[in-house]
């Protein structure tokens, strides 16, 4: 298996991405509904994106599917710097474009992951307009060439905000649990963006018979986030590996759902594969379930030799970082799981190895 490892060309040199790529090649998913298939990605340099065209391609290569990936992009000079050699390879075709302009790829398309979204608080508060319609004429665009192409399947990345602020007596939060989202708040361009593309998914299915489900994602982390990463998460450990503290704008209250690269991606192909159409299923491994500040306290002890602490330094204005409402929920992954997906990594291990990937890339340097 060491040598397998190491043999894993799709991980681009990094040695924890290419143990998960192998673990999630070897998975008990149906691959070989895929065999001799066409499958679109978009948002494909993204974090979620881009592991998930790395695993297709490994899946592809160990299982001689014959596969046709296509990576969609923005920025061919993102997608080079990216994936580098991967590109060259014969299975790999890679389109250039925005998810907002229509396109229609020459030949059959067979699968689509739509995972391009906006991902930054502050876009969504300074841009809440373009934040809404990224996600409105993106998905519409996936959906209308999905119902052109009659393809097999496809899974919407939804995420967790589409919950919105859920019963706080309600231990266990599932998928028809929607909570409150205020809709004067320009915040809520993303929650509720993402709320009006899983209906828009439930009409596509409905009107026109498109197999569609969607992915209601945990915040997702591990080996393959980049070390430009300036998400909460990756600022904790940033922290903490440089002994400095770990500054929190918030009473750290609000608790947070959390869930590996790599299991993600085996629960995106798991809904894919086997999902129901017109179904939503939540992503979270529902052991990681914390508190902010508790979360931030492990970091610091886990990751910093005792040299960090964690301080609060919260603005007066609460949007200026764009965080999110306080939530207290809890949520559940059974509905997912009765698919067969089981969460390998929690929260410990997901910082250990996302520490771990970043230290083997600069090994490889």
């Amino acid at each position: 298996m060491e040598t397998e490892k190491r043999d894993m060309p799709e991980s681009g040199g990094n040695c924890v991405l290419a143990e998960d790529l192998l673990t999630i090649a070897q998975t008990e998913i149906p691959y070989e509904r895929m065999k001799d298939t066409v499958i679109l990605v978009t948002g494909a340099t993204g974090l979620v994106g881009s592991i998930l065209v790395r695993a297709l391609a490994a899946v592809n290569r160990i299982h001689s599917l014959g596969m046709t990936i296509m990576p969609m992009v923005r920025s061919l000079q993102k997608a080079e710097e990216m994936f580098g050699s991967l590109l060259q390879r014969n299975d790999i075709r890679i389109i250039c474009s925005d998810v907002t302009e229509p396109i229609t790829p020459e030949g059959p398309v067979d699968f689509i992951v739509h995972c391009a979204s906006v991902t930054s608080s502050k876009f969504f508060v300074n841009n809440p307009v373009e934040t809404i319609d990224i996600a409105y004429k993106g998905t519409q665009n996936m959906l209308s060439l999905a119902r052109e192409k009659k393809i097999k399947s496809m899974v919407y990345l939804s995420s967790m905000e589409a919950f919105g602020i859920t019963d706080p007596e309600n231990p266990r939060i599932r998928e028809e649990d929607l909570g409150y989202i205020d809709v004067t708040n320009v915040r809520s361009s993303y929650s509720e963006g993402k709320r009006i593309c899983e209906l828009m998914c439930a009409s596509y299915a409905h009107e026109y018979g498109v197999p569609v489900k969607a992915a209601r994602l945990a915040q997702t982390f591990g080996a393959g986030v980049p070390k430009s990463e300036g998400r909460v998460f990756a600022q904790f450990i940033k922290s903490a590996m440089a002994g400095e503290d770990i500054v929190l704008h918030t009473a750290g209250e609000s608790f947070g759902n959390y869930c590996y690269t790599a299991d993600v991606v085996c629960g995106i192909l798991t809904i894919l594969l086997n999902g129901e159409h017109s179904n939503v299923y939540t992503v979270v491994n529902p052991d990681t379930t914390t508190k902010i500040k508790d979360m931030a306290a492990m970091v610091a002890s886990e990751f910093s030799d005792g040299k960090s602490q964690v301080v609060f330094d919260i603005p007066k204005d609460t949007m200026t970082y764009g965080y999110a409402p306080d939530v207290t929920m809890h949520l559940c992954a059974d509905k997912l799981m009765s698919l067969g997906w089981q969460p390998r990594y929690g929260l410990t291990e997901m910082y250990r190895r996302m520490k771990d990937s970043w230290e083997c890339e600069t090994s490889d340097d």
